[in-house]
């Protein structure tokens, strides 16, 4: 790769790939801030099946599990998506 080419990726992806990407700038904390927010972590509990958003819910606490669990990320992403777009 040239030093010219560089420029066009960013960690392996193209940036036009992103222009396309809806989550792209947005950190799981902000998603998660929103979904909290817009629904409260009773209804969010209900929505995502998860037990860090059912028993005890902190903001740190789910974070933490979400960033080490990707398919419950993903789901969490999903409703963020079906919610705000």
């Amino acid at each position: 790769m040239s030093k010219f080419s560089y420029s066009y990726y960013f960690c392996g992806m193209a940036i036009d790939e992103q222009k396309n990407n809806p989550l792209h700038g947005k950190t799981l904390e902000f998603i998660l801030k929103q979904l909290v927010w817009h629904y409260g972590w009773e209804e969010l509990g209900l929505l995502v099946k998860i037990a860090c958003f059912n028993n005890n819910p902190t903001m740190n606490s789910s974070l933490k599990f979400l960033r080490k669990t990707d398919w419950a990320r993903k789901k969490v992403e999903k409703l963020y998506l079906n919610t705000f777009h």
